[in-house]
């Protein structure tokens, strides 16, 4: 006799289906997760307190409770502060820089990487690319600064083969450093930004491949009516949520490799933050100043996300 036909016998929910009405999680999966939660409330959350250093005149020796209340004062002498606006233009140089050739690069190496058909080669070419990726910038920016400097290989080579009268002071003068800083960005993040778009093309149908073959494309119409139509949806939320980090100039690469005579073309935020706030003991203006880029940034974040949801249907929560 078949079991389905007893009385008492217990049908299986089909995969998928609704949990029933008052199913509750086990509590041993909450304390499972509870160490993690207990660490990001203690070093992420708890120390957002300290943002009412940015409305008083803090003094260490009087602590938070003693220091005298001032306000708006900082933010007031941020805005009136011309160097400030500066900065700001330096740091959406960089970033917006940044953020528009780590998407182009990536993107076009995406395609070419995806036309090489030597599986061995194709690995060495992944792996050489990536590899600058893993690397801190304190090791690289010490590699930059020999290579870059006025007796290092690159304008040693300059010189000997292209003839220029007088090396180039990459690191020295602001316009070749803000171009030093973009490019070596790129450099180092290109090969690791490839894995998206890579990603996204083992995801093609390969039925759109055979239909076009059929009515007679070539590769390079393959690529241009399938390939890159395809990736277009990857591509508006790889740049939309790149609108969050539009503040972010990345603060460990600049740092190691600015010095006090390029201040003016290349301190960002995070570098003048860190020298108002560590190294003059301005506290108070330094955290202001922090305040308002983070406050920016998640306005920022909140947008690229709607806008991913509107233009591409991606969604995080």
């Amino acid at each position: 006799m078949n079991d389905t036909t007893l009385p008492n016998a217990k049908l299986t929910k089909a995969p998928g289906t609704r949990k029933r009405k008052g199913y509750r999680i086990p509590w041993t999966l909450h304390l499972m997760v509870l160490p993690a939660v207990v660490l990001v409330f203690v070093f992420a959350y708890l120390p957002m307190s300290g943002i009412i250093i940015a409305f008083q005149d803090y003094k260490a020796a009087l602590g938070f409770t003693g220091s005298p209340w001032v306000g708006l004062k900082h933010f007031n002498y941020m805005f009136e502060n011309d160097y400030f606006v500066k900065i700001i233009g330096n740091t959406l140089l960089f970033a917006c820089s940044k953020v528009i050739l780590n998407l182009i690069i990536p993107f076009t190496f995406a395609l070419l990487l995806n036309e090489v058909r030597n599986m061995g080669y194709k690995r060495a070419i992944q792996t050489l690319v990536y590899l600058p990726h893993f690397l801190s910038w304190v090791i690289l920016s010490g590699i930059l600064i020999d290579l870059l400097s006025q007796t290092g290989i690159v304008n040693q080579f300059l010189m000997n083969v292209f003839g220029l009268n007088k090396p180039i002071f990459f690191l020295g003068d602001g316009t070749w450093f803000r171009v030093t800083i973009v490019v070596s960005d790129v450099w180092k993040e290109f090969g690791f930004n490839t894995i998206i778009f890579l990603a996204a093309l083992a995801g093609i149908n390969p039925s759109l491949y055979e239909a076009a073959e059929v009515d007679g494309a070539g590769r390079f119409k393959q690529t241009m009516y399938v390939t890159i139509p395809s990736l277009i949806p990857i591509l508006i939320v790889v740049a939309t949520l790149a609108l969050g980090n539009v503040l972010n100039a990345n603060f460990d690469q600049v740092f190691n490799l600015y010095s006090p005579m390029i201040y003016q073309q290349g301190d960002i935020i995070d570098t003048f933050v860190y020298r108002e706030g560590l190294l003059s003991g301005q506290f108070s203006f330094a955290t202001a100043v922090s305040l308002f880029k983070s406050v920016i940034s998640l306005i920022l974040i909140a947008i690229s996300y709607r806008l991913a949801y509107k233009l591409a249907g991606y969604r995080i929560f």
